[in-house]
C-alpha cells in the first residue's frame, strides 16, 4: 500500500543494484501472476496486509512491516538483467496482456534532474504524492523531492480519490508542489478548492483543457502541462502555462533535457509548422524496449534516420501533433486505438481481446464516449453467439477477474452486426454514439424502489451516470461510476433532497438501497 514502507522499499532495491516492478494491490490476481512471471520476479517485497491479495509466489517473500526480516542482497539481488536498468513498468497491451516497460536508470536521473531545474526545487519544497505505483508518473513524485532534500509526503490511496480529503491534506501539508491527472485536479475543483498561493501544478497523463488550464491559473504560482509515454521515462516535455492563455489549446511545449522530438509523415520526413504529423522521441530517456518482446521493441523503437550513430533510435509514439508558430508542439489525438482514460493508458484491442474469450461474446469493439458532465466512459459494442445475451454484470464480473478496474466498460451496448469498412476491419465511427445509455431488461426483472427516499434517488443516478433505467440494487461504479461522478452525485443529492453525504458513504455504500439505508439511520 501507498506508505513510507513502499517508498523505503523502491530505494532498498535501487541501492542494492535490482530493478523494481511494481505491483499495483489493487489489480485482479490474474493480472498480478501473469506480470510476476513475465517479468521472472525472485523476490517479492510487501506488507502482511496484502498476504490475501497476493497470488502464490515461489521466490522469497519479504514483508516491510514486520519490522525484522532482512534480505541477502548479495545471493538474492544479483541482478538477472543488465545492470542499468531501474524499473520494469507493466502497461496495457493489445494482445490482451499487459507488457513491460524496461526503464534504465540513467533515463529516471535525467528526467528527475531536469525537472529539479525547470521546478527550481528547493530542499525547502514539499511534494505530496497522490498516483499509484503501478502508473509510471509515481517515479517522479517518489524521488524528485528527496534529490534535493526536500520533504516527500505520501498521501493514502483512499485521500487521493476524495476530493474533500485530499483538500485537507494538501492545506495541512503545506505542499508547494504536487503533479497529478486532469481527472484529479478536476476533483479537487469539483470539490471547492480555492487553491494555494505557492503551490507549483503539474498536469499531465492526458489532454489539459483550456477550462481546466485557466481554472488551475487562478489556483496555484505556476502550471505546468506534462506530456510523455512511459516508454520515453515518465515526462519527455514540458509547457509552462502563461498567465493568461487567450482562446488557444494548452500545447505540450518543448522537450526536456538531452531529449529530442521530431514530426514525421508516413515516410519518416519532417512536416512544416502547422501540419500534422506522427511524434518520434529520441534521447537519454529512451527505454531499453519491451521485456521478453523483440517483435514490439523493433516496432516501435526504430532506426533514428536524422542521427548518424546506428544505435540512435527513436520511440515511435503513436501520437499526432503539430508545431505552433512559437514553436511548442500541439496534441492532435492518436494514430491507433490507444485512449487515456482519467490518466490511465488503455490499448482498447486489450479488452476487446479479454472479452473475446468468453464463450458468449463472438464480436467485440471498446469506444471511449463523452458523457453529459464532460467526462469521458467506456462503452463495449458486442455481438453475441447464437442463443447467448448474459446480463452486463456477469461481463463485469468476468473482466474484473482479469483487468483493472479502470479498464472495465460503463455499458454494454447489443448490435445485431459489427460496422466493418472495405476492409474488414471494424468500423468505429459507424458504432452508435449512444447518448444516454438505456438498459434493455425485462419488465419483470426490474428491482422497483422501496419507499420515498429510494424513489427520490432513482432519478439523481439515472442524471448523473447518464444510464437508464437504474435499478435500487445497482452498484454506482458498475454502471460507469468513478470518483469524479461520485462528487456529482453528492452535489445533486445535497441540491435535491438536502441530505449530506460523503464520498466515503458512496464507496461503502454504492448502491440506492444501501445508501438509502444509511441516509434514513442518520
Amino acid at each position: 500500500q501507498r506508505s513510507i514502507d513502499m517508498v523505503a522499499g523502491l530505494l532498498g532495491i535501487l541501492k542494492a543494484g535490482g530493478a523494481y516492478v511494481p505491483l499495483d494491490p489493487e489489480y485482479p490476481k490474474a493480472r498480478l501472476v501473469h506480470i510476476i512471471e513475465d517479468a521472472g520476479l525472485s523476490v517479492l517485497l510487501t506488507q502482511q496486509s496484502l498476504r490475501e491479495k497476493l497470488p502464490t509466489f515461489r521466490g522469497q517473500a519479504v514483508y516491510l512491516d514486520t519490522g525484522g526480516e532482512s534480505l541477502d542482497t548479495e545471493r538474492e539481488l544479483r541482478p538477472s538483467h543488465t545492470p542499468e536498468l531501474a524499473y520494469v513498468i507493466y502497461t496495457s497491451g493489445s494482445t490482451g496482456k499487459p507488457k513491460g516497460v524496461m526503464i534504465q536508470t540513467k533515463a529516471l536521473v535525467n528526467l528527475l534532474y531536469a525537472f529539479q531545474k525547470e521546478l527550481e526545487l528547493k530542499d525547502s519544497d514539499i511534494l505530496l504524492a497522490v498516483t499509484t505505483i503501478s502508473f509510471d508518473i509515481a517515479g517522479l513524485e517518489l524521488f524528485l523531492p528527496l534529490i534535493v532534500g526536500a520533504r516527500l509526503e505520501v498521501a493514502v490511496r483512499e485521500i487521493a480519490v476524495d476530493g474533500v480529503r485530499l483538500i485537507e491534506r494538501l492545506e495541512s501539508s503545506g505542499a508547494t508542489v504536487m503533479q497529478a491527472t486532469p481527472a484529479t485536479w478536476q476533483m479537487l475543483l469539483d470539490a471547492g478548492w480555492s487553491g494555494q498561493d505557492s503551490l507549483k501544478i503539474l498536469c499531465g497523463g492526458e489532454a489539459m483543457s483550456q477550462e481546466l488550464a485557466d481554472r488551475l491559473l487562478a489556483r496555484g504560482s505556476d502550471v505546468f502541462n506534462v506530456y510523455g509515454p512511459t516508454e520515453t521515462t515518465i515526462w519527455s516535455m514540458f509547457y509552462k502555462v502563461p498567465s493568461y492563455l487567450g482562446r488557444h489549446s494548452v500545447p505540450i511545449g518543448r522537450p526536456i533535457a538531452n531529449t529530442q522530438i521530431y514530426l514525421l509523415d508516413h515516410q519518416r520526413q519532417p512536416v512544416p509548422i502547422g501540419v500534422s504529423g506522427e511524434l518520434y522521441i529520441g534521447g537519454v530517456g529512451l527505454a531499453m524496449g519491451y521485456h521478453n518482446r523483440p517483435e514490439l521493441t523493433a516496432e516501435r523503437f526504430v532506426l533514428n534516420p536524422f542521427d548518424d550513430n546506428p544505435q540512435s533510435l527513436l520511440y515511435k509514439t503513436g501520437d499526432l501533433a503539430r508545431y505552433r508558430s512559437d514553436g511548442s508542439v500541439e496534441f492532435r489525438g492518436r494514430t491507433d486505438h490507444q485512449v487515456k482514460l482519467r490518466g490511465f493508458r488503455i490499448e482498447l484491442g486489450e479488452i476487446e481481446s479479454v472479452l473475446l474469450k468468453h464463450p458468449a461474446i463472438r464480436q467485440a469493439a471498446l469506444m471511449v464516449r463523452s458523457d453529459s458532465g464532460g467526462g469521458a466512459r467506456l462503452i463495449a459494442y458486442v455481438v453475441y453467439t447464437s442463443g447467448h445475451m448474459p446480463k452486463d454484470g456477469i461481463l463485469r464480473n468476468y473482466l474484473r477477474t482479469l483487468l483493472p478496474a479502470y479498464m472495465i466498460p460503463a455499458a454494454f451496448v447489443k448490435l445485431e452486426i459489427m460496422p466493418l469498412g472495405p476492409s474488414g476491419k471494424v468500423d468505429r465511427k459507424a458504432l452508435p454514439d449512444i447518448g444516454q445509455i438505456v438498459r434493455d431488461c425485462d419488465e419483470e426483472s426490474i428491482v422497483t424502489p422501496s419507499g420515498s427516499l429510494e424513489s427520490q434517488l432513482v432519478p439523481v443516478w439515472e442524471s448523473v451516470l447518464d444510464f437508464q433505467p437504474v435499478q435500487v440494487t445497482d452498484n454506482f461504479f458498475d454502471l460507469g461510476g468513478h470518483s469524479l461522478t461520485a462528487f456529482r452525485l453528492i452535489a445533486e443529492i445535497e441540491s435535491t433532497l438536502g441530505r449530506t453525504i460523503s464520498l466515503r458513504d458512496i464507496f461503502d455504500s454504492p448502491t440506492i438501497r444501501e445508501l438509502a439505508s444509511v441516509l434514513e439511520a442518520r
